[in-house]
């Protein structure tokens, strides 16, 4: 019985930070450490009282942390952000190794439309009504980085189905 509550706790907690962060990073433009540090603890709590085995585990603690050491060498290079360096890894984590490269690819997709849809948006003027705004206003201005958690989130949402968490509830 603790295994399947701790397997439902664990699925709606990581889907509804991960829909948090992305909100969060849309509208901040930042991704909070306390919620990438509650994630990994989260983690590190509900993996084994969902019944996920020691080698699940590790292999996603080991997976997760070579993706922090790319996205930390990205994020040196300027090229990501330091809260999108922090999550995709934890989010990593919360999926697990096997599915790893497919989070990395829906994030690429979606990240590559985001992308495309905000360079659109900031080439039209910004309507009156979201001027007043700032995070619309911060989200227009052409300097600003793309909110990558924003396509994270969805990436981790498509694929969390297909994630460990699930066969612990069978």
């Amino acid at each position: 019985m603790i295994s399947t509550s701790a397997a439902w706790l664990a699925i709606f907690l990581f889907a509804g930070t991960m829909t948090y962060a992305g909100i969060k990073d849309v509208a901040t433009m930042t991704i909070s450490n306390r919620l990438v540090l509650a994630l990994a603890v989260s983690f590190a709590v509900l993996a084994p009282a969902a019944g996920l085995g020691v080698a699940t585990i590790s292999s996603s603690i080991l997976i997760g942390s070579g993706i922090l050491i790319c996205t930390f060498a990205l994020f040196s290079l300027g090229w990501i952000g330091g809260g999108d360096a922090k999550l995709l890894p934890v989010a990593v984590l919360w999926l697990g190794s096997d599915l790893a490269l497919d989070f990395i690819l829906y994030t690429a997709v979606i990240g590559a439309a985001l992308t495309l849809a905000l360079l659109q948006f900031r080439r039209m003027p910004l309507p009156v009504v979201l001027q007043k705004k700032a995070w619309s206003a911060r989200l227009h201005a052409p300097e600003t980085g793309i909110p990558y958690g924003a396509a994270m989130a969805p990436a981790a949402l498509l694929l969390l189905p297909e994630s460990h968490w699930f066969p612990a509830l069978l």
